[in-house]
């Protein structure tokens, strides 16, 4: 076992994380995937778009991971944003004001400064609102005027939106939809996951008011070290880029994935490796991963290669893959 596998199991860094899942799952029935896949963007420094129908847990789900995480003052630093058609860029940033002692203007700052931020239904808001989390998402700074202010070391965005099919939303556009490293959909839980969550709401819903901070922020600056330095063997590499490279080629996509697509992939596999308690990469998570970090960034031509095409692709190098019998 590699010195870094063994930090791993040695350390709170599996512990962290299997709080974190078992603290949200409290709360959130039904949807551990997701989970992991929310908190592999959060360990890679990206940001999470989940899409789906209103009263599926999206909301709660923002909400508990937020107050599973402790800051210097409690819990972590949350902040919502509902979107709306009238809302404006300055009430996302924050505005100045005229300090009437000091005969001076000052800046009051918006809810983009914050630890984690709560976009609800971010395609209900026009695009130049939406265009107003492009900088703080990709530099993690926000620039007014001449002046540049830093954001937090841990800024996460969890934006839901609406199927574009209903009314009232404006697409987002493809530079604001490649700052989020995934796309997921949370998706109705199953039948018996259902019934429990109705004989239990009373229990789920006093856990969701009283969720405890269990992981510390700064050990999830840790995790995302630790993720670093994960080992991706040449022939993942190798693999992601194929992957990346066919999405341009095949007769269903009209707009591929981009290189910055690929280096995405290979963060959310570092990431996600972390969680899964290893320090290398494996063809599994490439597997799992791949969909929702691609599928948003790419244009189709119709419906049948939007649901076909990545899986085609992504099969095509796993079984490369298994055929070389990569050594772990």
């Amino acid at each position: 076992m590699s010195e870094e596998l063994e930090n791993i199991h040695s350390d709170n860094t599996g512990k962290n994380i299997d709080l974190l899942i078992e603290n949200i799952g409290k709360v959130v029935k039904g949807h551990r995937e997701q989970i992991v896949q929310i908190l592999t963007c959060l360990i890679a420094k990206g940001h999470i778009l989940l899409e789906d129908n209103p009263g599926s847990g999206k909301t709660v789900m923002a909400k508990t991971l937020a107050n599973s995480l402790s800051g210097k003052k409690g819990h972590s630093d949350f902040k919502r944003i509902q979107f709306t058609p009238d809302l404006l860029p300055m009430d996302l940033i924050g505005t100045h004001l005229y300090d009437e002692a000091n005969k001076d203007f000052i800046f009051k700052k918006g809810p983009l400064f914050s630890n984690i931020l709560l976009a609800d239904e971010i395609n209900r808001a026009s695009p130049k609102v939406q265009s107003a989390l492009l900088e703080c998402m990709a530099e993690n700074q926000i620039s007014i005027g001449d002046k540049t202010y830093k954001l937090e070391d841990l800024f996460f965005v969890i934006a839901t939106q609406n199927p574009i099919e209903m009314e009232g939303t404006y697409p987002l556009p493809n530079a604001q939809l490649d700052r989020f490293f995934m796309k997921i959909n949370f998706g109705y839980v199953n039948e018996d996951i259902e019934l429990e969550i109705y004989k239990k709401q009373l229990e789920i819903q006093r856990s969701q008011e009283a969720v405890e901070a269990v992981v510390n922020m700064q050990d999830i600056l840790s995790l995302r070290s630790k993720a670093e330095e994960v080992h991706v063997a040449d022939e993942i590499l190798v693999s992601i880029k194929n992957i990346v490279r066919k999405t341009r080629d095949h007769s269903g996509i009209t707009l591929g994935a981009s290189v910055r697509a690929g280096i995405i992939l290979l963060k959310c596999l570092r990431a996600y490796a972390i969680i899964q308690k290893r320090d290398y990469v494996i063809e599994d998570d490439l597997a799992a991963l791949a969909r929702p970090v691609l599928q948003h960034r790419l244009l189709f031509k119709n419906l049948a290669a939007e649901n076909n095409a990545v899986h085609g692709i992504v099969k095509t190098e796993i079984d490369r893959l298994s055929r070389l019998n990569l050594k772990k």
